[in-house]
């Protein structure tokens, strides 16, 4: 095991903004390790240091309050400076998607009014190819002779002094932005305030099993809230974090080992990945508490190999990115083959300060227990909105401090089994794919007259996403050619693994697709549809 001893640290409960995350750890333990990432170690104290330098630079590049500074690379240190400097003076980060199109980039940095781009040298390429009229400023990490005449981070950084601007924010104030795509085709940024993302690490920590001696695998994107968000709980409880570029099983088989993990979160696409790998019959596990997965289904026997595998706690989680983890069913509940097996089938009950109801959608009046609605939250984790789009806000937060999830379920016994989607999201390894971009990529093709996309069951990937094609009259379209097409217009997660052929899409009377129809032979006898 290879990790530097860590000062203590009292469980931070007055932390309630993310500049105070590392103000506080940065000043109390600045030797103790924060993250290691391909070899090297980096410290609260250097980060709360260089989080000021970048604080400075920000205010001297005209970024103001409120203002959206965006990170675009693979998983790497520099992004946490970055959140944390921008937090300083009350700016908002906004991590990119990094396996978008360039089109689709430029969308959300054009909506977002970005003014300074942080980049990996690894798509200066896609950034030639975007159009941004507010960018003002770009950094390139790395070393000079990849940054292609723009300045890198670590020498504009250099430049400014490691002076914390004593900028304060409050609860309310929005730190953090992710964008989500929209049922219309179109991104939504989601607003996730201070109190949403930091707060409510109190009750968090204590399910997850985290504290200052935990060392935390940050594995996932951190453009997602379960990778970003995940690694600041794990700071702010004072906790050290391993960080991976990428999902790599060999190497995370490896890093579990020699790191001495004992904390991570997992899409069930990638708990499936580790346990094929040949390595994981013979791996060192010991080290792991607890895994948190969700955000996808998992079948019985995948979970059941795991927890044989890793020898540990397991934590499942619901959430969506416009409301972090709202549910929880803790290790007492993980009881295959037991009295309490069924409620595997669920996604748990309510986190502390989290509410929920299930609500008629035609009626809007809240339903009993074991009848299925739309799943309600409200708790503190709620999003503070979607920006620049007033009536999706109004649609989604109807009032009294409710989120309309867009999924539906049932209530009983105080847990929550999902059952489908109201909005017809798929999920797919974790990533949220909306069929209306889908088929607005699709529409297009000079073969295709009608189409309807639909998630379908994956044993890797939970759902994968199949296109339901209505050919033109007189053609005879190639399906690796329409995969081809899409392909060529989005991110290739999004695009169809298949697709198959119709006389005619089945509609309601007036004119919307199925899909509950469309996707029922796919899903016939299957339990748990969503997680």
């Amino acid at each position: 095991m290879n990790r530097p001893a860590q000062p203590t640290a009292a469980r931070p409960t007055q932390l309630h903004t993310l500049a105070q995350v590392i103000r506080y750890h940065g000043r109390t333990r600045p030797t103790a390790s924060v993250m290691r990432f391909e070899g090297r170690s980096h410290t609260y104290g250097e980060w709360d240091e260089e989080s000021n330098r970048i604080a400075q630079g920000l205010l001297a590049e005209g970024v103001v309050a409120t203002e959206r500074v965006a990170f675009l690379a693979h998983n790497t240190p520099e992004y946490f400076p970055l959140l944390f400097g921008a937090a300083k003076i009350n700016a908002v980060t906004l991590a990119v998607n990094w396996r978008l199109a360039p089109l689709e980039m430029q969308y959300i940095l054009d909506h977002a009014e970005v003014g300074v781009l942080v980049i990996g040298p690894e798509f200066l390429g896609h950034l030639a190819q975007m159009d941004l009229p507010h960018l003002r400023k770009v950094l390139v990490i790395g070393p000079i002779d990849q940054a292609q005449g723009h300045d890198t981070l670590q020498e504009w950084m250099s430049r400014f002094p490691a002076t914390d601007p004593g900028v304060e924010s409050t609860l309310d104030d929005v730190c953090y932005q992710l964008y989500t795509s929209g049922t219309t085709g179109l991104p939504k940024g989601v607003d996730v305030s201070n109190r949403a993302l930091v707060q409510q690490m109190v009750n968090r920590c204590e399910v997850w099993q985290f504290d200052a001696d935990s060392v935390n695998l940050v594995c996932l994107p951190l453009f997602h809230i379960a990778g970003s968000g995940w690694a600041v709980a794990g700071m702010w409880c004072g906790a050290d974090s391993v960080l991976l570029r990428d999902i790599d099983p060999a190497q995370m088989i490896e890093v579990i080992a020699s790191e001495g993990v004992t904390n991570a979160i997992m899409v069930p696409a990638v708990i499936q990945m580790l346990l094929n790998h040949t390595g994981a019959a013979t791996a060192d596990f010991s080290s792991f508490r607890n895994i948190v997965y969700g955000a996808a289904p998992i079948t019985e026997d995948v979970l059941v190999r795991a927890m044989e595998t890793f020898g540990c706690d397991f934590v499942a989680g619901y959430g969506l990115t416009e409301h972090a983890t709202a549910t929880y069913l803790p290790r007492e509940d993980h009881d295959p083959g037991g009295p309490r097996a069924h409620l595997l089938r669920s996604v748990g009950k309510p986190v502390p300060e989290v509410e929920i109801k299930i609500v008629d959608t035609a009626t809007l009046d809240e339903l009993p227990d074991g009848e299925v609605g739309e799943v309600w939250l409200r708790g503190p984790q709620v999003m503070t909105g979607y920006a620049k789009r007033p009536e999706d806000t109004a649609a989604a937060l109807p009032g009294d401090g409710w989120l309309r999830t867009g999924d539906a379920g049932y209530l009983e016994e105080g847990y929550l089994f999902l059952k489908d989607r109201v909005k017809d999201m798929i999920i797919s390894g974790g990533e949220n794919v909306y069929p209306a971009e889908v088929e607005n990529a699709l529409m297009p093709h000079p073969e295709i007259l009608d189409v309807a996309v639909i998630g379908i069951p994956d044993d890797k990937w939970g759902e994968t996403v199949k296109a339901i094609v209505v050919a033109r009259p007189g053609t005879d379209p190639d399906p690796s050619e329409i995969i081809d097409f899409c392909r060529s217009r989005l991110a290739h997660f999004k695009c169809p693994t298949s697709v198959d052929f119709l006389d005619v899409l089945p509609r309601n009377p007036s004119g919307k697709v199925l899909k509950t129809e469309l996707r029922e032979p796919y899903w016939a006898g299957l339990q748990r549809r969503i997680h």
